[in-house]
């Protein structure tokens, strides 16, 4: 214990958690001694230290942990999708640190509404008549079947929407859960507007639209108009959902990437209710937003469902700050996602070539993914690195994920990449060191 990385270390944590580690990997040196090991086990004491502060900073430190997204696609449901614009953290800040009227009116001293902080926003931005955010997407579709259908009522849904996102979260599942009833209609590859019709019954309670966000169906596909589709549910008196997903608020083809559905799309198509995420093309924190008529948003947010997943006053001030970039008409320059889709090849080609000055490698073309179950098999061109130094991708990728802090690549056949365009642009120099520290540790080797 008086080695001098654990007397450092020993500052920053109680005594019994740096003693119980030190146990622990004691325990697991002689354990290995034990099996035969030996020869691999290296016992001198500044390694034996390392590892237990390792330990111990792996066990009891700060969590989740700061990485870098070098891997080349923007979403990365792993890595947290979106990351905030600095308006949108700085608020989350602000109300984490202190009081707000997260549900006090300061004009009439009485209890206000959390949704009161974004409902407006998401009006002014959507076209609907009213919004409210709940804590995902899921959660969203989860809460508007319930409010629908969850009395048993039949919900109609097209047999190729029927489908499955990460996590294993299917869309039969949650309507189950929901207490609503699944009619599935059309085929996996073609539905008609009259295949909707056909199923509407007197126990018909709505019909739900799925857009594909996270797969792709090609070649003898049919699938009506969403506009045909409300039309039937109109002519029923039907409510109609359309989740959309990934749920954008800009025409992604601007930034090359084949055009998705809209917020603004759904709304003026007459969905009832449209469904999306927060964190993914929005660009904002996780949550799920649900906008729509006044009087069917108001009973989605009224039921006993809507207490369990509110959400919280970080994730609303951030999402507040996120949606008033698009009401300013500035979130292609706040936005990172939307920055990293709108960076231009010259930028990216730049970048690329000054990480190459420090380490043996080279500069060529690639393609970024979208990800995070946004824009299926989109990608965009990018100008990225692949190190060709003589060292095993996965040694360099170890190398990179063990910086601090981490930066995480991608290993493309045996070879190590790194996208400058999933790099946020204050976050290039670490980069840059990561790969000076491999370099040197390279000729030291060698040497």
């Amino acid at each position: 214990m008086s080695d001098p990385s654990l007397v450092e270390v020993s500052g920053l944590y109680p005594r019994t958690f740096i003693v119980d580690e030190a146990r622990r990997t004691l325990t697991a040196i002689r354990a290995s001694i034990g099996n035969d090991r030996a020869a691999s086990v290296d016992l001198t004491s500044g390694v034996i230290a390392k590892s237990i502060v390792d330990s111990v900073a792996s066990r009891w430190g700060l969590s989740p942990t700061r990485v870098i997204n070098a891997t080349g696609v923007i979403l990365h449901t792993n890595l947290g999708r979106a990351p905030l614009s600095e308006d949108a953290a700085n608020a989350a800040r602000r109300a984490a640190l202190g009081y707000s009227d997260l549900e006090y009116d300061i004009e009439t001293a009485g209890r206000g509404s959390r949704h009161a902080h974004v409902s407006s926003l998401l009006s002014t931005v959507t076209g609907a008549q009213a919004g409210i955010a709940v804590n995902n997407n899921a959660a969203a579709a989860l809460l508007a079947l319930s409010t629908l259908a969850g009395h048993g009522g039949d919900v109609i849904v097209s047999r190729s929407e029927a489908v499955e996102i990460g996590g294993g979260f299917r869309v039969p599942d949650v309507m189950a859960q929901s207490g609503a009833k699944l009619v599935d209609v059309g085929t996996t590859n073609r539905t008609y507007a009259r295949d909707y019709e056909s199923a509407i019954g007197p126990n018909t309670a709505a019909i739900l639209k799925v857009h594909r966000s996270n797969f792709a169906i090609s070649g003898f596909v049919h699938e009506d108009p969403l506009t045909d589709i409300v039309a039937v549910a109109k002519r029923h008196n039907i409510p109609l959902i359309h989740d959309l997903g990934s749920g954008c608020l800009v025409d992604m083809s601007v930034y090359g990437v084949k055009h998705e559905p809209t917020v603004q799309e759904s709304i003026n198509a007459g969905a009832h209710l449209t469904l999306f995420s927060g964190d993914k093309l929005l660009g904002g924190p996780q949550a799920g937003i649900v906008v729509g008529e006044a009087e069917l948003v108001g009973r989605v947010s009224r039921h006993p469902l809507a207490r369990a997943v509110r959400i919280d006053k970080m994730t609303l001030a951030a999402l507040n700050a996120t949606l008033r970039s698009y009401v300013r008409g500035v979130a292609t320059d706040e936005l990172p996602t939307l920055r990293m889709m709108a960076v231009t090849l010259d930028e990216l080609d730049d970048v690329a070539k000054q990480w190459s000055l420090e380490i043996e490698s080279e500069v060529s073309d690639g393609r970024t993914a979208i990800g995070g179950g946004s824009a299926p098999g989109q990608t965009l061109p990018t100008r990225r690195l692949m190190i060709s130094a003589e060292i095993l991708a996965e040694t360099i990728a170890e190398q990179m994920r063990s910086h601090s802090p981490p930066v995480i690549g991608r290993i493309e056949d045996e070879r190590f990449y790194i996208d400058p365009r999933t790099v946020l642009p204050e976050e290039r120099g670490i980069v840059t060191e990561a790969l000076a520290s491999i370099a040197k540790s390279a000729k030291l080797r060698e040497s």
